[in-house]
């Protein structure tokens, strides 16, 4: 019998709470353990404190994800390469089974040279996977609105909405650079406007991680609950499931609207009992 796959929570998935809360959150709510989320916050870019908070709340870190936001990009210093260097050796110190990293920015142009054969170099030298993540474009709905009457509207001019310049090397899909392993995210998908579905066809056995969220096909990045958008999500894990998936499905939902402690706990409670739902093998 195949084992169950592992449900974590996002540690951005709490913001603008701070770490330890999604460490709260996740034993309280039963996930199998979180992903960490290395940013701005000095707690989560020290990984003793991290392997703490794993100890004191009894939750794995399952997966890092690198330093790789806009937001994040003096986090562990300027240097991209060495980030994702030091974000690997921080998951083999944390027990983490996967690091989520992004694609290149176009202007970081040494990076995105040897971005390949670094992946490659890592993966060879530990058990840790490096699993490249799909993006989306510099979405042009942006300028004509992100609600669905403009989405209707650049519908009919012909074409899907989200037509846009990449801002990533070679592009905002992964499957792009010829990875060996990747991680799929529903939200991206939904602003990008790819097949979500066909894009997990695509990624086959090199699909290892997936941040179960939601999008409308909206110019911003949303990351709705499951199931609150227009995204397969459902569908996706029930593949997942049948398949001989052996990676991670991590929520990575957006709270930080949420009006009080009740209403994002509402969210959070949601989230896993969709992901254990269709799950389910």
């Amino acid at each position: 019998m195949r084992p169950a796959i592992k449900v974590g929570l996002s540690t951005a998935s709490v913001y603008p709470l701070r770490t330890e809360a999604a460490f709260e959150y996740a034993a309280r709510l039963g996930y199998d353990g979180v992903e960490l989320m290395v940013w701005a916050e000095t707690a989560s870019q020290d990984v003793d404190a991290i392997a703490k908070l794993s100890q004191r709340y009894d939750m794995p870190v399952l997966s890092v994800h690198a330093p790789c936001l806009l937001i994040s990009q003096r986090v562990w210093g300027a240097n991209p390469i060495s980030k994702l260097d030091r974000s690997v050796r921080a998951a083999e110190d944390l027990g983490a089974q996967t690091v989520v990293v992004h694609p290149p920015f176009r202007w970081q142009r040494r990076y995105a040279e040897g971005f390949s054969d670094q992946v490659v170099e890592l993966e060879a030298s530990s058990d840790v996977l490096v699993a490249v993540e799909n993006m989306f474009p510099f979405r042009t709905d942006r300028f004509f609105g992100a609600g669905q009457s403009s989405i209707d509207r650049m519908r009919k001019r012909g074409g899907t909405p989200g037509v846009g310049i990449s801002a990533f090397a070679p592009s905002f899909d992964p499957l792009d650079g010829g990875h060996a392993h990747y991680t799929l995210d529903l939200s991206h998908a939904a602003t990008a406007g790819t097949d979500a579905l066909e894009m997990a066809r695509r990624m086959g056995e090199g699909l290892v991680h997936l941040h179960l969220c939601d999008g409308s096909g909206a110019a911003t990045d949303e990351h709705l609950v499951p199931g609150h958008g227009s995204q397969p999500a459902a569908e996706l894990c029930q593949m997942l499931a049948a398949s001989n998936f052996t990676g991670h499905v991590i929520l990575e939902v957006t709270t930080s609207r949420a009006r009080n402690a009740a209403e994002r706990e509402q969210l959070l409670t949601e989230s896993l009992e969709f992901a254990r739902q269709h799950l389910l093998r």
